[in-house]
């Protein structure tokens, strides 16, 4: 199952029965699953402070980033550029804006650990903004992204699902590269193929999305910063 695409909140009223929801919704965003039996036995009693409203959403995935069920899933596995680009699709909805972002992050990482990493996304001024205590992370529409590059990045970021053969490579590096890892599985385009190969309605929902994005004028602004001839490769993967 795909991270959650909308605003699931519970509030200090919400029933014990929305509270369950958000529960497993929160489990599929960040986990991108549900717990096995003996990971539930390790998150008891967060998960009756969450049902009993004794805490928050925000306090709850502060309690499963720090988990051994969360750092086993994803931090001890990938490197520390992949971790914390799965760290920003759980936590903050989107894929790391820039290398700026990554550094940022890396530095507390490396200085302050992991614990700390988690505290300080969970804790910070974009998390509270836009989610607040009590909103299940989503992924994020696509008005908040700084460029159509940042936007596709997210959307692939987004469809991949953990365990895949080849998601090791951290998305911007492997877009940066001219691979295609899609499918899990890195390789160089056949552009032969990829001329032959028609468009899925997917790929005409996501190329929709992508030109309304351009269409705007930070996305007019990014296209006049591009070389001609990745321009003409853009234009000629769209199918425009």
């Amino acid at each position: 199952m795909l991270p959650v695409s909308t605003p699931i909140t519970v509030s200090r009223k919400s029933p014990l029965e929305e509270r369950q929801q958000a529960l497993t919704a929160i489990y599929y965003q960040v986990l991108e699953r549900q717990p096995y039996e003996y990971e539930r036995d390790l998150l008891a009693k967060a998960e009756r402070s969450f049902l009993r409203d004794k805490i928050g959403v925000r306090r709850f995935l502060k309690e499963l980033s720090h988990s051994c069920i969360y750092l086993d899933s994803f931090y001890y596995c990938y490197s520390n550029v992949k971790f914390l680009e799965l760290c920003m699709k759980h936590f903050l909805g989107r894929a790391p804006k820039n290398n700026e972002e990554i550094q940022y992050y890396s530095q507390i990482l490396t200085t302050k650990g992991v614990n700390e990493l988690m505290t300080s996304i969970l804790d910070s001024e974009e998390y509270r903004k836009v989610f607040g205590c009590f909103t299940v992370p989503y992924a994020r529409i696509p008005e908040i992204y700084e460029s159509p590059q940042s936007y596709l990045e997210t959307q692939w970021l987004n469809a991949e699902h953990i365990g895949q053969r080849g998601t090791s490579l951290p998305t911007h590096y492997w877009h940066g590269l001219g691979l295609v890892c899609e499918e899990g599985v890195c390789h160089y385009p056949d552009e032969d193929d990829r001329a032959d190969r028609p468009k899925s309605e997917n790929d005409n929902i996501l190329v929709q999305q992508f030109m309304k994005l351009v269409e705007s004028e930070k996305g007019q602004a990014v296209l006049a910063s591009i070389p001609p001839q990745k321009l003409a490769k853009l234009r000629q993967a769209i199918g425009s």
